[in-house]
């Protein structure tokens, strides 16, 4: 791969995510390469052919930097370098050189809208570093005084649960995080931390890292005068994070329109790079996607609504549907994530997954999963796979003696992340071929069927059939490309059957519970069937969709998706 210098980045390199497929590395949890239970850089750089094979185009990163960990590396110490435990900034420079030898881009993570309180700004903001120090830096972050009768400036609860402000009580003055408390946010109405952001841009572009996933990107710029949020309950005891959360209608401390300034500034450097400036961008609804993505702004934002349904037709019609226009095509369409449970977990039958029973691992929440990925992958945007993904994989197990995630009561594992960032399995052997060691995350022992060496080369299994997939669709590219990112809804709105036309390509899940027709006409050639690709648990023949019926119909068992070029 051609690496370009910012004054010679071509125009054919602008827009090089889009159609493509992305693949998200939780660090600690991907793989070990110096057997020391955590996952490193050169864990990626020793998984950089698994991934060539596999089929994608760039892979996102999560925080490397220096960090104390509190919050597991979204509590960044230092934005310029790389933590020990992860490797060197000698290591990111191999990393990214083996990935572009290999056709692949790194894609990094900033955490824009808080630094670790161990990080040299906020340490020297609370005069730990001088008076002349506590001057300058005493404004990268959000202090105010008590509200008049005492306590927090306002009503604002953090996403973690409990108040957003923490005082300070050498300056009397109380500090804002949306986060942890060591977690403290920083003043983006300083315009010295909107330059001291451009450096660090710079920095890792100028390394050759080829964009940047934006952490918090709708909470950056708070309400000018920290307005207290209209509360619409009162907050019930023992309410969980997301119901603390809820309780407020959240006018003043996210979504606020400045921080579109924030990234129309971004979008300026990284263009010059070729780069792809994207964020997380958590609205449910296309319509505040809208003014989080606007054309100016951001390249493209992650489109959470799929990871946030049930497996029924209604709910998955309407989330793939609801963002048309220009919005679809700066969509990232992804299933899972580092901070929400695997999707076989969630999709899979209740007599999987009951109360008392953990999901069954290779059953119908992962077919359900690669249908919904196979509709999503030929959709305009692009589509990313959350890493296990490939290998069908639920939540691991983790004990509630062993769980470290801060979210949540110690005593409650499903409250918190822990179960979606189990380390990945890579074969036989104790810890599953992740470390040699005792992981960081311990977790029970996944059976080796479901670990990436037993699956490899293994005849429709779940490695398999996303490899089928991601072949599939780089097959389809140019079919993709002279389409553009008109799509053409086919189902009539209701029904089991969830199809789409995008020029020559027809694609269509079945998302009921039994075997459904799809209408093809004559010459359709089948490109993709999940049903023969993978060990799918439908009790019908699991060749099914393979049976042309009379009149240019296919025939899709349950939870299984096909795509034809006609």
């Amino acid at each position: 791969m051609t690496r370009c210098s910012p004054a010679s980045a071509p125009d054919n390199l602008r827009r090089w995510w889009a159609d493509a497929v992305g693949y998200q590395v939780y660090l600690r949890s991907f793989a070990d390469s110096d057997n020391d239970g955590v996952g490193d850089l050169g864990g990626v750089i020793a998984k950089l052919d698994y991934l060539a094979r596999l089929g994608v185009d760039f892979v996102w990163i999560t925080p490397f930097y220096p960090t104390p960990g509190h919050d597991w590396g979204y509590d960044v110490a230092d934005y310029c370098d790389v933590d020990p435990l992860f490797g060197d900034l000698a290591t990111l420079d191999r990393l990214v050189a083996a990935a572009h030898d290999r056709d692949i881009r790194i894609v990094t993570d900033l955490v824009p809208n808080h630094t670790s309180s161990d990080h040299r700004w906020f340490q020297a903001a609370l005069g730990n570093s001088g008076a002349a120090e506590r001057e300058r830096y005493r404004d990268y972050y959000i202090w105010r005084d008590p509200a008049p009768g005492g306590g927090p400036p306002n009503n604002w609860v953090g996403y973690f649960g409990g108040p957003a402000w923490t005082l300070d009580p050498d300056s009397g003055q109380y500090y804002l995080h949306l986060f942890l408390p060591s977690q403290p946010d920083l003043n983006w109405r300083n315009p010295a931390v909107a330059a001291e952001w451009d450096d660090i841009l710079r920095f890792w572009l100028d390394r050759g890292v080829d964009g940047f996933r934006v952490d918090v990107a709708g909470g950056l710029v708070k309400d000018e005068h920290l307005r207290s949020n209209p509360q619409l309950q009162a907050i019930p005891p023992g309410a969980s994070r997301w119901e603390q959360w809820d309780c407020f209608e959240h006018l003043y401390d996210v979504f606020q329109p400045e921080s579109q300034d924030v990234f129309r500034r971004w979008r300026t450097i990284c263009d010059r790079y070729g780069a792809f400036l994207h964020g997380e961008t958590y609205h449910l609804d296309p319509r505040g996607m809208d003014d989080l993505l606007p054309p100016d702004g951001m390249h493209g934002g992650y489109w959470f609504a799929p990871m946030h349904i049930e497996w029924e037709p209604a709910a998955i019609r309407t989330t793939l549907r609801a963002p048309t226009g220009d919005l679809a095509e700066r969509l990232l369409w992804a299933m899972s994530s580092h901070d929400m449970p695997r999707a076989p977990t969630r999709f899979a039958l209740r007599s999987d997954a009951g109360s008392d029973q953990p999901a069954a691992p290779d059953g119908w929440g992962a077919a359900r999963t690669l249908a919904f990925n196979v509709l999503a992958a030929f959709l305009p945007g692009t589509f990313v796979l959350y890493q296990g993904e490939e290998l069908g994989l639920i939540d691991g197990e983790v004990a509630v003696a062993d769980k470290l995630d801060p979210v949540g009561p110690d005593s409650d594992v499903g409250a918190g992340r822990d179960g979606c960032r189990t380390p990945m399995p890579w074969g036989d052997g104790p810890h599953n071929g992740f470390s040699d060691t005792e992981p960081w995350l311990r977790s029970a022992q996944r059976p080796y069927v479901h670990t990436a060496a037993a699956q490899d080369g293994a005849a429709r299994s779940w490695l398999e059939a996303y490899r089928d997939l991601l072949a599939a669709q780089r097959d389809a590219r140019h079919d993709l490309e002279t389409a553009g990112a008109t799509v053409t809804w086919t189902d009539g709105g209701e029904g089991p059957v969830i199809s789409y036309r995008r020029g020559r390509l027809v694609v269509a899940a079945n998302v009921g519970d039994t075997a459904s027709e799809v209408p093809l006409g004559d010459g359709a050639t089948l490109l993709f069937d999940s049903a023969i690709a993978c060990r799918h648990p439908s009790a019908a023949p699991s060749d099914a969709s393979a049976q042309h019926a009379p009149g240019g119909v296919d025939l899709l068992p349950p939870a299984s998706a096909a795509v034809w070029r006609i």
